[in-house]
């Protein structure tokens, strides 16, 4: 890749997911509805929480923060795979990969962990519904979200950081539409065998914790 296609050689290329599809215009076409109905839906939610002095309650504060990391999360892949599909553009720079990488994983570790907190707060309004005032105050419910977004951009600033740091040799082709860890590692020149089992467990463990405790 040369300067003269618009790209320097720390690029990536996005491949994206439509490449050998027989439709990509209607393909993309679905995509952008369900992005514009994702956007609506979210924003509406969380404007009319946060306005409504009566829904300033645990669970629709920690609802609102669920719509918030939503909205966010779908305008880190769609947006950039939209705009790559109309312009045939598809690199993205070194600091973007990481970028979207770091939103990307942050988003959605934090909304595992939003997710398990939501259900303890319902717990405790079904089995303990005279004690719920008492628990569940707006302090704790404050802590509730901030423990998510914290848990989130540590889990994911360590994983990124790693992950970017492998130097890139050969091929600098991600097939996805987006940059993720996995898809970072099968570039790398090196042996990132030990990391990629760090990275599976991890994710497994991100999943199966709050789940587990869901249930």
């Amino acid at each position: 890749m040369g300067q003269g296609n618009g790209s320097s050689t720390t690029d990536f290329i996005l491949l994206g997911v439509f490449m050998n599809s027989r439709h990509p215009g209607l393909l993309i076409a679905i995509v952008l509805l369900i992005f514009g109905a994702a956007i609506t839906g979210n924003s509406v939610l969380t404007l009319l929480i946060w306005n409504d002095a009566c829904l300033h309650t645990p669970m629709y504060c920690l609802l609102s923060q669920l719509s918030l990391m939503d909205l966010m999360l779908i305008c880190t892949t769609v947006p950039k795979m939209v705009a790559d599909f109309f312009s045939g553009h598809r690199f993205i720079s070194h600091i973007g990969c990481g970028a979207q990488t770091f939103f990307y994983l942050m988003l959605g570790v934090a909304e595992c962990v939003l997710l398990t907190l939501m259900a303890f707060d319902r717990y405790v309004a079904i089995c303990s519904p005279l004690r719920y005032p008492i628990i569940m105050t707006p302090k704790v419910c404050v802590k509730m979200a901030t423990s998510s977004w914290t848990g989130g951009v540590v889990f994911s600033l360590m994983h990124t950081a790693y992950a970017m740091h492998f130097s890139t040799c050969g091929s600098r082709e991600i097939h996805h539409f987006f940059c993720e860890v996995i898809a970072l590692l099968k570039l790398s020149c090196e042996d990132t065998s030990t990391y990629e089992e760090v990275v599976l467990v991890s994710g497994i463990v991100f999943l199966l914790i709050p789940f587990g405790l869901i249930v």
